[in-house]
């Protein structure tokens, strides 16, 4: 099997399966308070140590709020801030137009007339400076830009806008959703100017069915955000409910493993990449982002041939990419290449291969060679220009 579909889930590493079986033995309820509960509240405790550090925070400033996936962490995220606040006149939401349905679906279902969601422009993989500054006044409660698109790879400058965003209105919330850039790129929070950041484990080499919002201690001390589930009132409140405990420790052992082999992970990211645009024929177009971007992540347009046919064609190879993000495929066609630039054919034509440190240079090669005999088997073997 050649898997090059990171990005949609990774598989689970050994620090994480060791780490499961550990936690699946601490059976306890951490919210018990005789020692079996305790010992398992410590495997919680320490997981949160480790993601704190892996994003370059303090435990005294940032607290760690553990939902089941990353999608509940950007619900969370969007509807603990705008339900905090009792809002006497209309309140500004700025985002793009290319961000997780995640984002996109929870901000639909609010009320127009409480609500107005601005949606930046990301064509080529870039948010100009100048549409954010406009789309930015003194009645926006919240921005959220992803840092790392999951289709294209753009990487966003949400250090700079962030940190304009600060200076004009030092109240503004501000939230990213770092899936794709959590341990696989230089990340802290501190730096972002993020005052939530949205994390998933089985992104990282970790269990699926564990993520976290990240939340800065001033917004928990200034009521800025509310819970959103109510029950038992685990997590100080934010997130009631048992805690996964063997999920979450093994989150840990991943978050921390992983982050300490981020460097390698992107040189070993561009190493792959370049080798694969070397690897592919000239008319397969390669859609690189005009700004900065994630190694690990590239999107493929083909010939005229449809995105499921390929992936079809491939998988027969026991080679595994995907159309896009697992879960715009899920709901049809992708408003993120679209805002990219992409046509509606060409939307329809494009693959994504995203990379791992488990990916091998001979699974790219053969990846290659698979796809350029599809195009050719598929569509016919003459020359075509990019």
């Amino acid at each position: 099997m050649i898997y090059l579909d990171n990005s949609a889930t990774t598989a689970l590493s050994d620090i994480a399966r060791a780490r499961l079986s550990e936690g699946y033995e601490k059976f306890a309820n951490p919210s018990s308070l005789h020692l079996a509960g305790l010992e398992a509240e410590k495997l919680i405790a320490k997981a949160r140590e480790e993601i704190l550090l892996s994003l370059g925070v303090r435990s005294s400033s940032h607290r760690v709020i553990f939902t089941s996936t990353g999608t509940e962490a950007d619900n969370l995220a969007i509807f603990g801030t705008i339900y905090a606040k009792k809002a006497r006149k209309k309140q500004r939401i700025i985002t793009t137009d290319s961000e997780h349905p995640a984002i996109l679906a929870p901000l639909s279902t609010l009320d127009d007339s409480l609500f107005e969601v601005v949606k930046l422009s990301t064509k080529g993989g870039v948010i100009d400076r100048d549409e954010f500054l406009s789309a930015l006044n003194e009645d926006t409660l919240l921005i959220s830009i992803m840092t790392v698109n999951n289709e294209t790879g753009a990487r966003y400058d949400i250090e700079g806008l962030f940190t304009l965003a600060k200076r004009r209105f030092p109240d503004v919330i501000t939230h990213t959703d770092a899936i794709q850039a959590f341990t696989k790129l230089p990340f802290s929070i501190p730096q972002s100017k993020a005052d939530l950041v949205s994390i998933s484990g089985h992104k990282i080499h970790a269990p699926k069915g564990v993520g976290a919002l990240i939340v800065s201690e001033h917004l928990i001390k200034s009521k800025r955000i509310v819970p959103v589930t109510y029950g038992g009132g685990q997590q100080g409140g934010f997130r009631s409910g048992t805690e996964n405990v063997a999920g979450i420790y093994a989150f840990g052992g991943a978050a921390a493993a992983e982050s300490a082999r981020s460097d390698e992970f992107r040189q070993r990211a561009l190493h792959l990449r370049a080798l694969l645009e070397k690897a592919l024929p000239d008319y397969v177009r390669i859609n690189t982002p005009s700004g900065n971007y994630a190694p690990h992540i590239i999107s493929l347009t083909l010939p005229g041939i449809r995105s499921e046919t390929m992936l079809h064609f491939l998988s027969s190879k026991s080679i595994y990419i995907s159309s896009g993000s697992a879960c715009a495929s899920s709901v049809g066609h992708s408003s993120v290449l679209s805002a990219f630039g992409l046509s509606a054919k060409e939307v329809d034509s494009t693959v994504r291969i995203s990379l791992s440190l488990d990916t091998t240079e001979d699974g790219i090669i053969k990846a290659a060679e698979a796809i350029t005999l599809g195009c050719e088997t598929l569509v016919g073997s003459q020359k075509r220009s990019r």
